[in-house]
């Protein structure tokens, strides 16, 4: 276990003596430890539960992602009680809300199935500053992983419904280290300053033309940085030139993908404007030192740019997230 001399450690395993039976139990046994550091362990097995961490400084790990699984099935056409659908921003499996969190060895996963069928269903809704994923993966279809702050406003009424609907937009900084994030459309999606690195990107098919986007980021005007991706695998079960690199949910999305492997799966455009012909001005998609058979640079969209060496040295975790990202 990593570092248990510095916390209270809080054991979850079902069956197994010293340790509470769900980890519900054991974010509520943290409450007791407030202010202090609180590592809630997780033993192999998988937890069928819908769950919040609001508590800041929390250590949550597993032994191995592989056996350590904490999933739900909420989607966003289920129906509420007044007969009108669950939205997005509610179906997530799990939700982190709360700064200075980290994560180690534990999958999320989302259970309802296809987005074609279901709509959008998060595994991960994680919204906090300093959040740190190492050795994390994420299962879903549509919209698996949101990196809060939702954006501004709603495009229609009603769409941010859910738990954070009205509360104040905080910017974020997430690190994923070495994760594993599977899903078809926008599955990652939103507005933190979030760098994933040495992680596999997998996009699962739908089997259609176009299959999905991996990412739709909605970057506030103004921030420094949206999503980087170094030393990532971009890999899939689609066919060839089937899925894009990413598309903007707001007009302001900045991603940027450096010395990545990207497959055949990727469309030669690599990025989609969403119908949106101001992203063209306005939104910032960028690569540098990419390859394997998706890299087609030579036939990118006319308004994405291949950064330069000196460009590229922009975008190391310490200056896109902060001294922070040195742990």
């Amino acid at each position: 276990m990593s570092e248990q001399k510095e916390y209270h450690v809080i054991r979850v395993g079902r069956n197994l003596d010293g340790c509470l039976a769900t980890v519900q139990e054991a974010v509520a046994e943290a409450k007791r430890y407030a202010g202090e550091p609180v590592c809630i362990h997780l033993e192999p097995g998988v937890y069928e539960e819908k769950l919040v961490f609001d508590q800041p400084g929390i250590l949550l790990e597993g032994d191995d992602p592989q056996s350590t699984i904490l999933c739900y099935g909420d989607f966003a056409r289920k129906m509420m009680p007044d007969g009108s659908e669950y939205g997005t921003f509610r179906t997530a499996s799990v939700r982190i809300d709360a700064d200075d969190v980290t994560v180690r060895n534990v999958t999320f996963a989302n259970l309802a199935g296809s987005g074609a069928e279901i709509g959008q269903a998060l595994a991960l809704y994680a919204d906090g500053d300093r959040l740190l994923f190492d050795h994390c993966r994420f299962l879903g279809g549509q919209d698996t992983l949101f990196t809060a702050p939702l954006p501004a406003k709603e495009l229609q009424p009603g769409g941010f419904k859910g738990p954070k609907e009205t509360a104040p937009r905080r910017p974020g900084r997430h690190y994923y280290r070495r994760c594993y994030l599977r899903g078809d459309v926008d599955f990652i999606f939103g507005g933190a300053a979030a760098y994933l690195e040495e992680c596999e990107i997998f996009s699962s098919s739908r089997g259609k033309e176009i299959n999905g986007y991996v990412t739709a980021a909605s970057t506030p005007e103004g921030q420094a940085y949206g999503y980087v991706f170094d030393r990532c695998r971009f890999t899939g079960d689609c066919q060839p030139d089937s899925v894009y690199l990413g598309r903007p949910w707001r007009d302001h999305a900045k991603t940027v993908i450096l010395n990545s492997y990207l497959g055949a799966h990727i469309r030669h455009e690599g990025w989609h404007d969403w119908n949106k012909p101001i992203a063209h001005e306005t939104a910032f998609y960028a690569e540098y030192g990419n390859y394997g058979e998706g890299a087609a640079t030579d036939r990118r969209a006319y308004w994405s740019r291949q950064l330069t060496p000196e460009e590229a040295k922009a975008y190391t975790p310490e200056k896109v997230l902060g001294e922070w990202a040195r742990r």
